[in-house]
């Protein structure tokens, strides 16, 4: 009888050494060399998803106290009424980088761009957007007193300038679209408006040959935005926009962006 229950036990404690190492192999087996399983649609994040959640358009202004949004009492500037333009077209985040200093002209923009904090903002931009000129051309209304020959010296200038800053734009970022927005002529109601509206075309001519030269600029017209009932879209100072003139603005640039449904221009 104890024989029988000494082999009994033999068999046992072999059926359990057998299963003991075979869990153990297993165990090896799955610890060093089990085939990595790929993870199931559900457990794989969307690519799509995660870079419309990361992607976001980078704006950045640049120019004078027009891209400043002086003169509107809301504060938003042309630069606010078109993003509001442009949300509606699309839910990515957009990032706006205001460069804008009061008073500039084209020289004082040229030598913004030589510092390397604003060459950094204008090469991570995807849109760029600009005004300048009209500091260059009407010098605080000192324009209405200038002759034909200080004019053109002036518009010389402006026009090299302007070049020299297109250039260094598309040096600083090759792919952003710029929209260099032109001039207006706010002294439209005064008695020698058909002289100043024909420099303010003449210059607004010449800026649109410059961008010409390079892609991705397009020269915005706002010359006939201002050409009827100028008084009713200018500030008090009768030089800057007032809110009407701004979203006028700021919904013509708006207009001509358009995005597709990732946002992309």
């Amino acid at each position: 009888m104890r024989r029988r229950a000494v082999s009994f036990l033999i068999v046992v404690a072999a059926l359990s050494g057998a299963l003991w190492l075979g869990g153990l192999a297993l165990a090896v087996q799955d610890q060093f060399f089990a085939t990595a399983k790929p993870p199931t649609k559900e457990q794989r994040p969307s690519t799509a998803e995660t870079r419309q959640h990361d992607e976001k358009m980078d704006i950045v202004a640049l120019g004078d106290s027009l891209t400043r949004g002086t003169g509107d009492e809301s504060g938003k500037g042309y630069v606010g009424y078109m993003v509001d333009a442009l949300r509606r077209q699309t839910d990515k985040p957009i990032r706006v980088t205001n460069l804008a200093v009061r008073g500039l002209r084209s020289d004082g923009l040229l030598r913004q761009l030589g510092q390397p904090e604003i060459q950094r903002q204008v090469a991570m931009a995807d849109l760029i957007v600009m005004t300048i000129g009209g500091n260059d051309l009407f010098q605080g209304g000192e324009a209405l007193k200038l002759d034909r020959k200080q004019l053109n010296e002036a518009k010389r200038r402006y026009v090299a300038n302007l070049d020299r800053i297109f250039a260094a734009l598309r040096r600083f970022n090759s792919e952003a679209v710029i929209f260099a927005i032109g001039l207006y002529n706010p002294f439209g109601d005064l008695d020698d408006a058909k002289r100043t509206s024909a420099v303010v075309r003449d210059w607004n001519f010449a800026s649109a040959e410059v961008a010409a030269r390079y892609p991705n600029i397009v020269a915005v017209p706002t010359f006939d935005l201002f050409a009827l009932h100028v008084n009713d879209y200018l500030y008090s100072d009768h030089f800057h926009p007032n809110k009407e003139g701004y979203k006028r603005i700021g919904e013509r640039v708006a207009s001509l962006i358009t995005l597709t449904e990732e946002g992309e221009q």
